[in-house]
């Protein structure tokens, strides 16, 4: 009697499985690739800014000035790799561009963590910090995932059959990926992140809850035994637990380490300190005012190109034509040099209060240079860039005249 036993066959079995785990590797990668490419397309300026540490680094500075066109180029490589695979467009040359990149990230993210250089990878901007070695674990896992697709690049069939729309998706999926980091850094993020978003009360922002939890230190001993001359180190707890304090042979030498064991909350903007030209703070007085409150922002006045000084004019004659009819105040806020602001004063005749702060928070505010952010009562009403700054009819009739 003969059996049919064409329903078990090992070698097809395994291809299957196989086929199968390359299909999930491709999900996984090319979502995980797209996500992390639009996320941090989404504000382009602020990847730019996590470039430029890195640029510092590896004794790049020179690069500093061209940050945001680079990270604009990796987002939509990301995005497009990403879109790619999933189509299973070009898989070979797809697959190499991942192993490639994965490569450098974990690299880059190994050599952050290991030395401490830079405190969050920017993977995800900032809708997802990460610290630099949860950013390397990540890094390896995508790696295994893409060590699976390359080794089975010969697998990968596009979708879809037809080579005229493949072509079509290629060159959709190129203008699409370059055209939103275009878009946002022209126009502001999308979706802002960042703790000076549109809405946010930023006061209390600035000032700790009440019960709010604090950081939680460990303090280490060095102990030191009189007779046997050993050594030991204890935490503050054992140091009670065990009472050791009671034990005259043993002494604390030195002072005690500081260990941090358990986070505390974070304010969400720690760093904000706005002063005039003298030092003299002024921070309450500017964020808490009551009446509507231009703040005008740029990080370094010195570097504003002939457009930029265009667009802020722009601003600074229709912030004056809005100040002779609303009760309003207006203020560029820099961490330029004195001297760079008086030049720019002179050259634009501004009607802007001049103040300081740090440029870190000034990098928050408002991803452009310059750029508008409107206030009132320590609330966000709205924020623009150089390009979207509207004019004095659509700001009277929008934002101002409810005053």
């Amino acid at each position: 009697m003969m059996h049919n036993t064409s329903f078990y066959n090992p070698i097809s079995t395994t291809k299957q499985q196989r086929d199968f785990l390359l299909a999930v590797c491709r999900l996984l990668v090319g979502i995980l690739f797209i996500f992390s490419g639009l996320i941090k397309a989404n504000d382009p300026t602020g990847f730019g800014y996590k470039l430029q540490e890195y640029f510092h680094v590896f004794n790049l500075n020179a690069l500093n000035d061209y940050s945001t066109s680079i990270a604009i180029v990796i987002c939509a490589v990301e995005v497009i790799l990403g879109l790619l695979l999933l189509l299973g467009i070009a898989g070979r040359a797809v697959a190499w561009g991942l192993l490639i990149l994965i490569v450098f990230f974990t690299f880059l993210t190994f050599y952050s963590a290991f030395f401490d250089v830079v405190t969050s990878c920017g993977c995800f901007g900032d809708a997802i910090p990460l610290t630099p070695w949860q950013s390397f674990a990540k890094d390896v896992v995508l790696l295994l995932l893409i060590l699976v697709i390359f080794s089975r690049r010969q697998k990968i069939f596009p979708l879809i059959k037809n080579s005229f729309t493949n072509n079509l998706l290629v060159v959709f999926a190129v203008v699409a990926s370059f055209g939103f980091g275009i878009y946002t850094y022209s126009y502001l993020p999308i979706i802002d992140f960042l703790p000076y978003k549109i809405g946010n009360h930023l006061p209390s922002l600035m000032k700790m809850p009440e019960g709010a939890p604090q950081d939680v230190y460990e303090h280490i001993y060095t102990l030191k035994n009189k007779n046997s001359r050993e050594s030991k180190k204890v935490t503050d707890k054992e140091y009670m637990d065990q009472k050791i304090w009671e034990d005259e042979n043993w002494e604390i030498v030195g002072e005690p380490e500081s260990k941090l064991v358990k986070k505390g909350y974070k304010l969400p903007i720690p760093d904000l300190l706005i002063t005039d030209s003298e030092g003299n703070d002024f921070t309450a007085e500017i964020i808490e005012n009551p009446h509507y409150n231009f703040i005008v922002t740029s990080v370094d006045v010195s570097k504003f190109s002939a457009e930029d000084l265009v667009a802020l004019d722009r601003i600074n004659q229709t912030i004056k034509e809005l100040s002779n009819e609303y009760n309003l105040r207006a203020v560029l806020l820099t961490s330029s040099a004195f001297k760079d602001v008086e030049y720019l004063n002179n050259q634009l005749d501004l009607v802007l209060e001049n103040f300081y702060a740090d440029a870190v928070p000034i990098k928050s505010m408002v991803r452009s240079n310059p750029g508008v952010m409107l206030l009132q009562n320590g609330k966000v009403i709205m924020k623009w860039s150089k390009k979207s700054f509207p004019s004095k009819e659509v700001l009277a009739e929008k934002y101002l005249k409810q005053q």
